[in-house]
């Protein structure tokens, strides 16, 4: 039963997995609890458990030669000291087989990984790895189990505290140190924005990654209410604390607390092990059963601890994950300070049982239904009644009792019993009446089109090993139960003819006993409340000398390179694993039929993608923000021949996406840009029909005489635009920063940047007086732009549906343009030093440059050097040292050179390590091996399968900005036969790039004014 099986190598990963795991089997200490086919993922599932150790294993064999493997640990917190958002942090510092400071970042730099990361949720912790390559995905697996299972941290303190946090002198914002400013004191603490801890007294201030991460984190309003909305809906369990970590809670946590932790929760009889896609069972198997699972592993290991002085004798067991009872919060009412658009109101449901798949999956299309769009009758209810600027929700299902959370943004103030009222009202009146079915129907079909697509934004085996422990951590028998959606939905679809969805609806929300409103209510003042107010303890406070000695020994070890011995401990992989390019799939130019059109020659899983390319070089520059309104408000207006509420359901039914949005086209020459309205649309095979009319009806129909929908979906954009500024303030920073020295820069600014949200304000703000010339001004643009005159077409699919789109879709009613063009005259770049105040505790800083405008040339030896500063030099400067949660440098190829920093504790230190990039380039000699590691990666992340719409995205993106037809294989070439030399070289460039580029910054107020730069701070959201 032990033996292992030879498989042919021309069998199928299915038909090699079948052979080597037959019924009662056991396979290097793993028995085979059961299999089964999952037809969802074309795969079969093999449920097994490995005796020795307690380890549970899922192995999902497919072709898909994207591997993956995770490892997840049921982590449920007992207070909101983030300890296991720390660990997750922490145990990829270093471990016992790997001594090395930093071997999660030494892989990124040096293996052929598709993802390589680490998540902590409420109530697990996953660590998942993938790549295209079994011995790459053979040597992850090795790194992460050694870092869970024996991770430096017992060892070393200094983990703990870069990582978690530590004390540091406040310098007042300036010098290397002082670059994490998180301010902190026994004294009184001023009145402000959030984040401007003005403090007196003990002139000292707490740092750490995870403590900057989580002070970006909870300045976000959204964030601050889901952390509320979990205390209510769960106040005796786990979900009631912040598993990521409160800032003012966090150094609550000692040390002897973390390791505890580790203790009782990273071991393997609490572990979930996932395998996925084209791999060798017998080999995997026997790697993970040989190195760290049998009992001769794991007796190695504690002999090693104990021998070290680490190993921990009987640690106790996990902390228990138990289920709420129903509770009701009828009202809670939490404030922080913010803008007064950022006020909220959540109410929220609790479904039931996460192993209930059909009653949770039920509910989240009936929510989507009623809530998922303008049109859904229970969000139109809220618009109307003129309650808040925009109504979003969500099902949460990766918990043990899903919920739905309705959230009200851009609040008006004391409406919260309101807004419940008015949700509820509405559901009754749809339980008495009947919910629409097209509505219901329309949600189900694009679900099944999203599911055929299995478009995950990521390595599918890491999404799929995430959503498998969204049942299976609450049940050692409901492995594979998250993965069988198809009998769910068939089931559903039977259910239409009931009123199952009514009965449903009824439960859920007019019987809940288990729901929750809570009111998050914006002040102008801080208070202690607010998460970035993190005050020192008012005694036992350390001595300034020791802190200094503290962090002069944590800057030590930080500063201490590995040693040669430790480093040659990394596995490994060289050039000659990495193998040829995978030929590009084709991409003709078909002028035959009726519209130019890109074709792509990509297997697609009988689905089709059509992507239209409308020219806007005839469109005034004034004239742009107009563009991005109207794109925005098609398909959420009804046409002449549908209403809005039709309409959206008829879309919905028919594609499986509809897409209308502005791009931009950098051009050879940088002087250039050419800018164009993308509308993409999916859809099955078995509708392309579809895939022709509806755009065509969308784009040619729209009629803008509902005034109140108008204002509804730019009060959208606004409320959206602000969160991204919160959210994502590097791509805000980059964005604005290019816009300083590219005229493409300026008119993507234009077009759905600053420049434009300043536009959607000032046109909110007067929409009365000035809706009229909108309508006419989007009517007039509506039949200038949605012409055959410079559009260009793009299809995805099989030539048998390329030819069926065609013959119905003709010219999709577009013919020649017969107004005048109007001239896009670009203003020219300017530097402008800006720094825009936004409501958060931390800041994003970024630097952008052209290349060409410097005259510097390019080709892909520059990828490899944005890899080496980017993991090497910016890492440990910027994030290691400073605290920084993330930073950056991005080489676009000969178009745009960039820093960057993301949720960054200052702006002054980030400012001189960017400085000193060059220099330090400029110096670089790695050894061979090191190096080498580099051209792995980068050439690895070049080559890294894309989904067929992604791909095809990238394909027409080359077409338009005039790529030469061999540049990514030249690109290719070019990071293959880079050398140590050839990046010194750069130095001086990117030193230039580093003093010259433009800075812009995004940040809080207190951030932004302690800084020295000589930045021109501006009141964005005001």
């Amino acid at each position: 039963m032990g033996e292992s099986t030879c498989c042919s190598t021309d069998q199928t990963a299915r038909d090699r997995a079948a052979a080597q795991l037959t019924p009662g089997t056991r396979l290097h200490g793993f028995d085979l609890i059961r299999s089964e086919e999952v037809p969802e993922l074309d795969a079969n599932a093999y449920v097994m458990h490995h005796g020795a150790s307690g380890a549970r294993l899922l192995y999902l064999a497919c072709e898909d030669e994207n591997k993956a493997f995770a490892i997840g640990f049921k982590t449920p917190p007992v207070d909101d000291t983030g300890v296991f958002h720390i660990l997750e942090h922490s145990v990829l510092n270093g471990s016992a087989k790997f001594p090395v400071k930093e071997p999660f970042v030494d892989l990124i730099k040096t293996s052929m990984q598709t993802f390589l990361n680490a998540m902590t949720y409420p109530d697990k912790t996953v660590y998942p790895v993938a790549s295209t390559n079994e011995q790459d995905l053979l040597n992850l697996m090795d790194v992460y189990m050694d870092a869970v299972l024996n991770p430096a941290i017992y060892a070393k303190r200094a983990i703990f505290e870069q990582e978690g946090w530590h004390m540091e002198l406040d310098e007042g914002g300036s010098g290397a140190d002082a670059a994490s400013t998180n301010d902190a004191s026994a004294g009184d603490h001023s009145a402000g924005d959030a984040g401007s801890n003005a403090h007196a007294g003990s002139g000292l201030r707490y740092n750490g990654v995870v403590f900057n991460e989580m002070k970006g984190a909870l300045s976000d309003p959204m964030d601050v209410l889901d952390n509320a909305m979990g205390r209510a809906l769960f106040p005796d369990t786990a979900y009631a604390c912040e598993s990521g970590g409160n800032p003012r809670a966090i150094p609550n946590l000692t040390y002897e607390q973390f390791l505890d932790t580790h203790a009782r929760h990273y071991n393997l009889a609490n572990s979930y092990i996932v395998l996925y896609g084209d791999l060798n069972a017998d080999r995997v198997l026997a790697f993970l059963n040989d190195r760290y699972l049998s009992d001769a592993a794991r007796d190695a290991a504690a002999a090693a601890k104990r021998e070290a002085g680490t190993l921990v004798e009987n640690p106790g067991a996990p902390n228990p994950l138990e289920r709420q009872a129903p509770v009701v919060c009828e009202y809670q009412r939490v404030e922080m300070a913010t803008t007064p658009e950022n006020a909220l109101v959540g109410m929220a449901y609790v479904l039931g049982c996460a192993l209930d798949r059909k009653r949770t999956i039920a509910a989240d299309i009936l929510f989507e239904a009623l809530l998922g769009s303008n049109e859904a009758p229970v969000k139109k209810a809220i618009l109307a009644a003129g309650l808040g600027g925009n109504v979003v929700s969500y099902t949460d299902a990766s918990c043990l009792q899903p919920y739905e959370l309705i959230i009200l943004q851009n609040a008006q103030p004391e409406v919260a019993r309101e807004f419940r009222r008015v949700i509820e009202d509405e559901c009754r009146a749809l339980v008495e009446q009947g919910i629409p079915r097209d509505r219901l129907e329309a949600v189900i079909s694009s679900n099944e089109y999203d599911l055929r697509q299995r478009d995950y934004g990521m390595a599918d085996g890491v999404a799929i090993a995430c959503d498998v422990l969204s049942t299976w951590l609450y049940d050692d028998d409901a492995a594979t139960l998250a993965l069988k959606y198809g009998p769910v939905y068939a089931e559903l679809r039977e259910e239409l003819a009931g009123s199952y969805f009514e009965d449903l609806l009824r439960e859920l929300v007019l019987e809940s006993e288990h729901c929750a409103l809570v009111d998050l209510a914006p002040r102008e003042a801080a208070s202690d409340d607010d998460p970035s107010i993190v005050r020192l303890p008012a005694d036992e406070l350390p001595s300034r000398d020791e802190v200094a000695a503290n962090v002069a020994t944590l800057r030590t070890v930080q500063e201490t390179p590995d040693t040669p011995e430790a480093k040659a401990t990394l596995p490994r992989l060289h050039v000659s694993d990495i193998g040829p390019a995978r030929p590009e799939p084709a991409l003709t130019v078909d002028t035959l039929t009726p519209l130019p059109c890109l074709k792509h020659d990509i297997p697609t899983h009988r689905l089709a993608y059509l992507m239209m390319y409308f020219d806007l070089t005839h469109v005034s520059y004034a004239e742009l923000p107009y563009v991005s309104v109207l794109a925005r408000l098609m398909k959420q207006l009804g046409t002449s021949r549908r209403s809005a509420a039709e309409l959206d359901s008829y879309i919905g039914s028919n594609l499986g996406f509809l897409a209308f949005a502005p791009e931009v086209m950098a051009q050879p020459n940088w002087k250039l840009a050419r800018p164009v309205l993308t509308v993409a649309a999916g859809a099955l095979s078995e509708k392309i029909d579809m895939l022709a009319s509806i755009p065509a009806e969308v784009w040619g129909e729209t009629v803008f005489d509902d005034t109140d929908r108008i204002r509804d979906v730019l009060t959208q954009m606004r409320i959206g635009m602000e969160q991204s500024f919160l959210n994502a303030g590097h791509q805000a920073a980059l964005a604005r920063s290019w816009s300083y020295v590219s005229p493409a820069g300026v008119v993507q600014e234009k077009l759905g940047g600053v420049d434009f949200y300043r536009f959607l304000r000032e046109l909110l703000e007067h929409f009365d007086e000035r809706v009229d010339d909108l309508r006419d001004q989007l009517r007039e643009l509506q039949q200038r732009i949605f012409t055959s005159t410079g559009t260009v077409a793009s299809f995805t699919g099989s030539d048998e549906d390329y030819e069926r789109f065609w013959t119905v879709a003709g010219t999709m009613d577009l013919v020649e343009r017969t107004a005048a063009a109007k001239e896009l005259y670009v203003p020219v770049p300017e530097p402008k030093r800006e720094a825009f105040i936004i409501p958060s505790d931390i800041c994003f800083v970024a630097k952008a440059a052209d290349p060409r405008a410097m005259g510097i040339a390019m080709d892909g030896t520059w990828g490899v050097a944005a890899t080496v500063l980017s993991y090497d030099y910016l890492w440990n400067e910027i994030r290691v040292k400073g605290g920084a949660y993330g930073c950056g440098f991005r080489a676009i190829a000969d178009r745009q050179l960039s820093f960057y920093t993301y949720r960054d504790p200052a702006i002054d230190p980030s400012i001189e390590r960017i400085a000193e990039a060059g220099s330090w380039l400029g110096n670089f000699e790695p050894d061979a091996q090191d190096f080498e590691g580099f051209i792995v990666s980068c050439v690895a992340g070049h080559d890294a399968p894309l989904k067929p719409y992604a791909l095809t995205r990238r394909q027409n993106a080359e077409f338009f900005t005039k790529r030469p037809v061999h540049w990514r294989e030249e690109l290719r070439a070019d990071m293959l036969a880079a050398t140590p030399e050839k990046l010194r070289a750069l130095g001086d460039d990117i030193s230039r790039v580093a003093q010259e580029a433009p800075i812009c910054v995004f940040g809080g107020r207190d951030v932004i004014e302690r800084s020295r730069a000589g930045l021109v701070p501006v009141d964005l959201l005001a």
